[in-house]
C-alpha cells in the first residue's frame, strides 16, 4: 500500500510540476502585446540573424544583418525582401501565421503535453495544417525563446531569440509592407 502511496504523490508533483510550467507561460503570453528580440536562424545549415520586433496578433518586422533582407507580415501577408528580389505569400499558408497568432498559442499550449529540454527549455510540438512547429519557452522565464519547423519551401529551420524585450512602444508603420522596386 505504501508502493502505491508514493508513486500517486510522485505523480501528483511531477503533473503540478508540469502545471505550473504551462499555467505561467500562458499567463506570460496574455500579458505580452508586443515584443522585440535578436534572433539567430539557421536554415539548412545556413545561419543568419538579425532583429525583430513581432506586434500580436500576426505581426512581425525583421532586419537581417550582413544583408539587406527585410521580413515583414502586417497580418494576412509576408513578404521577403532582398537586394535580388521580392516574395509575396498569403500569411495563412506560412508556418509564422500560426506561431504569430498567440490565441492561437495559448490554446494549443492549454490542451498539449510539455517536454522539459536540457532542465532550461520547455517544448509544445504543435501539429496543424501539416505543419509541426516546435516552440522553446524559457523555463526561467517563461518567455517565447524560439521555434523549429520547416518552411514553405521544405527547409528545416530554427530560430532562436535573445535579448527579449517586451510591451515597448512601436511605430505602426514598421509593418507597412514593403513594394518591389
Amino acid at each position: 500500500m505504501l508502493k502505491y502511496t508514493v508513486i500517486v504523490i510522485l505523480l501528483f508533483l511531477i503533473t503540478d510540476s508540469n502545471a505550473s510550467n504551462k499555467d505561467k507561460i500562458i499567463e506570460n503570453l496574455k500579458n505580452i502585446k508586443n515584443l522585440d528580440f535578436k534572433f539567430e536562424q539557421n536554415i539548412n545549415g545556413k545561419i543568419e540573424n538579425g532583429n525583430c520586433t513581432i506586434e500580436y496578433p500576426k505581426k512581425i518586422f525583421c532586419e537581417y544583418a550582413r544583408s539587406s533582407k527585410i521580413l515583414v507580415s502586417n497580418g494576412k501577408s509576408l513578404v521577403v525582401k532582398t537586394l535580388s528580389g521580392y516574395s509575396r505569400y498569403p500569411l495563412k499558408k506560412t508556418p509564422l501565421n500560426f506561431i504569430l497568432d498567440k490565441e492561437f498559442l495559448i490554446n494549443k499550449i492549454n490542451i498539449l503535453d510539455e517536454r522539459i529540454v536540457d532542465e532550461m527549455l520547455v517544448n509544445y510540438t504543435i501539429r496543424e495544417n501539416d505543419n509541426e512547429i516546435n516552440i522553446f519557452f524559457d523555463r526561467k522565464t517563461f518567455d517565447l525563446i524560439g521555434w523549429q519547423n520547416t518552411d514553405i519551401y521544405q527547409n528545416f529551420n530554427m530560430t532562436f531569440l535573445s535579448s527579449i524585450r517586451k510591451n515597448r512602444v512601436i511605430s505602426k508603420n514598421i509593418f507597412k509592407l514593403p513594394t518591389q522596386n
